[in-house]
């Protein structure tokens, strides 16, 4: 744990407020001080920007306990009697196989090891070769893979490839460890992207997918990234897939909100055009994600990913009102996107959140009007 608060005090230590508005894939990275200092976001009861957890979209306290367990005593047991108890085809279980696997990659970060220091994430080295059949660290072991290849090589070389081909081969492990479990394949979506998969191979993998957890929100994310333009796909891919599964999506479910997101994957990376979020492919696309979150269980674990994609797009779209009603709920924790995409979160979503404020105020909004 304190290898991830320490990676947070670094981050917020890099923001610093220009009077110059600049835009950046459709992100605010500094803006002129009248919009965010006309109002406070403290007299809402939202959190301070140093407080602001980094690590997850929300709030996961059982996760946060053991990962706590984990890295002071290095003992392994406390995440794979987690993993265990966790459904298998539920988002929940993905979100817990990254968290592992992303912790144990910043710990080998912060330490590499050397002639008389252990490596960090040790804990997984030994989850694998104590309880090398054990479905959970095999899993957290591939996506700690995957998370290396991207963190720590470029893709098209070749330690990359090598490191996504070890990937992959683990990914097969982990498949083969729990037959049921979408997560070794929702792993693989990323390795598919890495390697330059095709598309008919591609498909094949999504098909088993589909076959564990055909409403997986997770993996449905995971696999937009393949068809986007920036990597295998184009525009119109992308956008069929989103909208296909938000057509197929049952009452409740928050692949409803899908098309927004392969929107954002397309946001120019210079806008200039000031009704670009005004337009109708943004507003129909805001309209079902809304429709997502107020239909989705209030415990679905992706909420909070939905709801932070919608503070952006709804802050861009200047509907202040909306945007506050949906902070007051995601406020705390900002591990998602379109933060995440940032050098500093925890500065980007305060940003935006101070800009919601002003708006809300400027046009008749306080305290005692926002419902919660």
């Amino acid at each position: 744990m304190a290898i991830l608060w320490a990676l947070m005090a670094a981050l917020l230590l890099s923001f610093v407020l220009l009077p110059v508005l600049r835009r950046r894939r459709g992100m605010i990275e500094q803006v002129h001080p009248s919009h965010p200092d006309a109002a406070d976001p403290a007299d809402y009861g939202f959190v301070r920007e140093e407080d602001l957890d980094i690590r997850m979209p929300g709030p996961d306290q059982d996760l946060l306990d053991v990962l706590d367990v984990v890295q002071r005593t290095q003992d392994y047991r406390a995440a794979a009697q987690l993993l265990a108890g966790t459904e298998i085809a539920g988002e929940l279980r993905w979100q817990r196989v990254q968290a592992f696997a992303g912790a144990a990659a910043l710990e080998l970060k912060e330490r590499p090891g050397g002639v008389s220091e252990t490596p960090g994430g040790q804990w997984l080295r030994v989850w694998r070769a104590e309880q090398p059949k054990d479905a959970g660290g095999a899993a957290v072991h591939a996506e700690f893979l995957v998370q290396q290849a991207w963190r720590t090589s470029t893709p098209g070389t070749d330690d990359f490839r090598i490191i996504m081909e070890e990937a992959r081969d683990a990914c097969g492990q982990a498949a083969l460890l729990s037959p049921g479990d979408p997560v070794p394949y929702v792993v693989e979506l990323s390795v598919a992207r890495g390697l330059n998969y095709s598309q008919s191979e591609f498909e094949q993998l999504w098909l088993k997918i589909l076959d564990r957890a055909p409403t997986h929100m997770g993996a449905h994310l995971a696999a937009l990234h393949y068809w986007c333009e920036k990597w295998h796909g184009s525009r119109e891919l992308a956008y069929s897939f989103a909208e296909a599964a938000a057509a197929r999506a049952p009452q409740g479910s928050l692949l409803a909100a899908m098309p927004l997101f392969a929107v954002f994957e397309h946001l120019p990376e210079v806008n200039l055009v000031a009704s670009l979020y005004q337009s109708e492919v943004v507003t129909k696309a805001v309209h079902g994600a809304l429709h997502a979150v107020h239909s989705a269980r209030q415990d679905d674990p992706m909420l909070a990913h939905v709801r932070h994609l919608l503070v952006f797009f709804l802050v861009r779209s200047e509907r202040w009102a909306e945007a506050m009603g949906e902070l007051i709920r995601v406020d705390g924790h900002v591990g998602a996107l379109p933060w995440t995409l940032s050098a500093n979160p925890a500065a980007e979503f305060a940003l935006f959140r101070a800009l919601a404020v002003a708006g809300y105020e400027a046009n008749g909004g306080s305290p005692a009007t926002l419902h919660t």
